[in-house]
């Protein structure tokens, strides 16, 4: 419920103004726009009419109630109501539903345990594609005033093309045409972020405004929607990360802190968004509906700390004096002499566009017979830049060493205390610190890296279908055959750059003489930033824009690692369904539903390279290289809702489903390795050839489902439900399956002299293969109950709230004894949401609690890794009133929102103890003061 109300806040001017953003009548048998209307003739049959958040309630349950499948619904209050952040606020309150914070902002979600990568976005039915890297929609590129309704089907239906195997999420807009005046509204909201910006070029404020316009011409036959948004929304995060826990011989053998960075980070979200919708219905038997939406992203992080090496046993040089406290076989408390940190100054910058057409026709070519044809193009397009620069006190561990102590904290953190002031620019110059920087044949000075990813991902689809009515067949009231066409086609473009002082030297090598350390120029210092959080008292805040324009050379990295990434992946896929719609009576009980099934055939490749080894340079050599695969899946599914007793029903559904692996798991690339190591061994688990990459034959996962969910509305509102679920799941995709490969053409390249050492040419190639299965089951409860249902006293008041239970067992063939843990997967999550609206006033507090879980968070170079994240609970509020009608105000409503009251920070671990910290990522809580405006 909170999850509504954040999202019913969330309906605001384009909500409607996405009201010309029809759902393609082949989206689902009962639509939210039949919901409204029936909603709508339930107030003129002289029912208590009710507005506002309740209002939403209602139509979330009417549409809940309606649908012939198991669905959870969302639906906006009004046109004005102000938004969250993201669509995912809102849908991580649905039963069942929970999501992951991605710097301060909900993004990721999982669905009955499954993990963004088991579930699919539609955007008014249609399959959309993503700014993000891989299929999972990042939903803040969604403005959330830009829907009206959200559904996230939990069983498929044969016409609901590209469902997922955790659930399907359709994001609805609504139709100009339905709108009964002509809606003109305005909206504006400011932000600030509880804590003081963290970096001197950061802000603690924000704003946020829509617009919408929404009218009729033509004596109702013609409809405009037009609306535009534009978001600048802060957020600042004290960041802790360390690099994990060796048991140190220096420590007697206990675990110790290998190593730590401690960042203050200070983000900036734009985007501005528009929609556009041209509706046209000139008689009953012809509809036709157009709609645009385009978003542009703009993300800035700016990111300041240091990189502490400490344990010796991973190569800091440092040393660990006596006296160190060991608890429990983990040092709390020690003094590390010798430490050469790396000290930080970088920017993160995201840019995206995401562009999406549709074309949707309706013809009543008879009585009996209806033709649908849509047509759609989706477009997202991102470019990130992710500049990292280095200072230290000399190059290699060169110049003067700090003596820290550091202790450990109850959240897991380690305060870090240093020696040397980290804020004195005299000691402190461009250079290579630890001097890592390696460019595959030689050192390098790396005062910097620059990584620049590009990506692009296009969808067209064609779709038609024929709908049929069935008379005097009993609960046979229909029937549906159509098909699909979709090519979708996804590019991953990777550059990166080494980063030198400027001055002698060339391509940023030491051997040609590159300047090691440079001093750093005023002009790019900017002031200091403390990092307080974890004993550091301050630390130069320096410009890395300025750096990398005036201070840096850069030099493309060649690697094979880096040249070996960039790749294209296209699905062409052809989908045939048909079903028999039920609606009717059976034993005196009213029957809706359906019985069909879907026939898809896949013909996926990728493009990309692999790395060889070129005998003539003595160099490893990238080549192009290109793989594919084609295939057919047959998913029957059966939905049925029963109605049991009068408002109490009973759904049942059984279907098979799949869901395709990860984009950049079916990308043909692969990266070839030598360990010179094991070059004279012939043992396999010690291989001297590794190749690493993707596996472009790689199949969808499968999943065989029962759903059950009972389901009982009142009277005068509200609705409890217990639902259950079973998954069995096959072809699971282990993402790194290591298989024996024999390399006889690779080593025939090599120079005789390792030819000669060589014991096998059998090595390892490391891919994604569909070598898992598995089960998951589970339960939720909803209870949506207004208090006037208790007592005429309580009108106004009311609770939302629901509990959800998921266990899973899942085996890889490579490692059976052994389940692994489902990414996204929480056993518990909860939602509990109060309110009272009454009068025109709203107060609302909504809780989330889920329990622990494996979060998926970047890894190096950007690459996505798990770990296991802690508990959180997450407690928002809000406040707010309607001017009624007869004031001289009527049409103003003002609101006062908090989030994250908890102040409750993201929190990683591995090796399942809470004491070993990976991420500690601290966002502080916001504040928002908004106007809406309608007339």
């Amino acid at each position: 419920m909170a999850k509504h109300t954040l999202f019913v806040m969330g309906s605001s001017a384009i909500a409607l103004t996405a009201a010309a953003f029809a759902a393609p009548a082949f989206a689902q048998e009962t639509t939210p726009q039949a919901a409204e209307a029936a909603s709508g003739n339930a107030a003129d049959d002289g029912a208590i009419v009710v507005t506002g958040y309740r209002a939403s309630l209602n139509a979330s349950a009417s549409i809940k109630r309606g649908a012939p499948t198991i669905v959870e619904a969302l639906s906006a209050e009004d046109i004005g109501k102000l938004p969250d952040v993201s669509i995912a606020d809102s849908l991580a309150r649905l039963p069942g539903v929970t999501s992951q914070r991605l710097e301060g902002r909900d993004q990721r979600l999982s669905i009955r345990g499954l993990g963004p990568d088991f579930g699919t976005t539609l955007l008014n039915g249609r399959e959309q594609v993503t700014v993000g890297d891989n299929r999972g929609v990042e939903y803040d590129q969604y403005p959330a005033e830009f829907f009206k309704n959200v559904v996230v089907y939990k069983a498929p239906t044969p016409s609901l093309v590209a469902a997922g195997i955790a659930g399907t999420v359709d994001l609805r807009m609504l139709r100009p045409l339905s709108q009964k005046d002509r809606i003109i509204s305005l909206q504006l909201r400011g932000q600030m972020n509880g804590s003081k910006k963290l970096n001197p070029d950061g802000s603690r404020y924000g704003y946020r405004a829509s617009a919408a316009y929404v009218d009729k011409f033509a004596d109702d036959t013609f409809g405009i929607a037009i609306g535009v948004s534009a978001t600048d929304a802060p957020s600042q995060n004290e960041r802790y990360n360390a690099w994990g826990f060796p048991n140190s011989g220096s420590a007697g053998g206990a675990l110790l802190l290998g190593g730590a960075k401690p960042y203050v980070q200070s983000n900036k979200l734009q985007r501005y968004g528009a929609v556009a919708t041209l509706e046209y219905q000139p008689s009953e038997n012809f509809h036709s509906t157009l709609d645009v939406l385009y978003s542009h992203f703009k993300e800035t992080q700016l990111l300041r700390g240091i990189e502490f090496p400490i344990a010796p046993d991973w190569g800091s040089g440092a040393t660990v004096e006596p006296g160190y406290k060991v608890s429990n076989g983990l040092v709390t408390e020690a003094t590390i002499s010798g430490v050469h940190a790396v000290q930080r100054n970088d920017r993160n910058s995201r840019e995206a566009d995401n562009f999406s057409v549709g074309w949707n026709n309706q013809v009543k070519l008879s009585d009996k017979i209806n033709l649908n044809v849509d047509a759609s193009y989706s477009l997202a397009k991102r470019t990130d830049d992710l500049l990292e620069t280095y200072t230290g006190t000399g190059y290699s561990v060169s110049g003067p060493s700090d003596t820290l102590h550091i202790s450990a904290n109850p959240n897991g953190t380690f305060n870090i205390v240093p020696t040397l002031n980290y804020a004195d620019k005299s000691i402190f110059g461009l250079t290579d610190p630890r001097g890592w920087g390696y460019n595959g044949t030689k050192a390098v000075v790396q005062a910097g890296f620059l990584n620049r990813p590009k990506f692009k991902d296009e969808l067209i689809s064609l779709r038609a279908d024929l709908d049929g009515a069935i008379e005097g067949a009993g609960p046979i009231a229909g029937w549906q055959i159509g098909g699909n066409f979709s090519r979708r086609k996804k590019t991953s473009a990777f550059t990166s750059f080494f980063l030198c002082p400027k001055g002698t030297g060339s391509n940023c090598s030491v051997d040609s003489g590159t300047t090691q350390f440079a001093p750093i120029p005023d002009a790019a210092v900017i002031g200091t930033v403390p990092l307080a959080y974890l004993g550091v008292p301050q630390m130069l805040a320096l410009d890395p824009v300025y750096l990398v324009n005036n201070s840096l050379s850069s030099v493309y990295d060649n690697r094979p690692v880096s040249l070996v990434r960039d790749n294209t992946v296209t699905e062409k896929v052809w989908t045939a369904y048909g079903m028999i719609k039920l609606d009717g009576d059976v034993g005196g009980k009213k029957l809706t539903g359906s019985i069909g099934v879907q026939a898809v055939y896949t013909d996926q490749s990728s493009t990309g390279s692999i790395s060889n080894f070129d005998a003539a340079t003595g160099n490893v050599l990238v080549v192009p290289a290109t793989g594919g695969d084609k295939f057919w899946r047959v998913l029957p599914s059966a939905n049925f809702s029963l109605e049991v007793a009068n408002s109490t029903f009973v759904k049942l559904a059984a279907s098979l489903s799949m869901v395709r692996p990860r984009l950049d798991q079916e990308r043909v690339n692969q990266e070839l390795n030598f360990n010179f190591q094991n070059l004279g061994s012939n043992d396999p688990t010690r291989p001297f050839f590794q190749s690493t990459g993707g596996n472009a034959l790689l199949r969808p996962y499968k999943a065989a489902n029962l759903d059950v969910s009972v389901e009982h509305y009142f009277p005068k509102g509200g609705y409890v439900s217990l639902a259950g679920y079973y998954k069995k799941l096959t072809d699971f995709v282990n993402p790194q399956r290591n298989l024996p490969f024999d390399f006889s053409a690779v080593a025939a390249s090599l120079p005789a002299f390792i030819r000669d050492q060589l014991k096998t040419t059998v090595g390892v190639v490391s891919q994604p293969l569909n070598d898992g299965e598995g089960s998951l089951k589970g339960a939720e409860f909803t209870l949506s109950l207004p208090f006037s249902l208790v007592s005429p006293s309580l009108d106004g008041f009311g609770f939302y709230g629901s509990g959800s239970y998921t266990d899973s067992t899942i085996r890889l063939n490579s490692d059976p004894a052994n389940p692994i843990t489902l990414p996204g997967l929480s056993d518990w999550v909860g939602n509990a949401s109060v309110y009272y609206e009454k009068h025109g006033f709203q107060v609302r507090a909504s809780y989330r609690y889920r329990s622990k879980f494996l979060a998926e968070v970047a890894g190096l170079s950007a690459n996505p890794t798990y770990r296991t994240a802690k508990a959180e609970g997450i407690l928002d509020a809000q406040i707010g009133y309607d001017f009624q009608p007869g004031s001289a105000l009527e049409g103003l409503s003002i609101l006062f929102q908090a989030r994250n009251l908890t102040d409750r920070p993201f929190i990683t671990y591995q090796n399942n103890d809470t004491r070993q910290v990976i991420d500690y990522q601290r966002y502080g809580r916001d504040f928002y003061v908004g106007l809406s405006y309608k007339f």
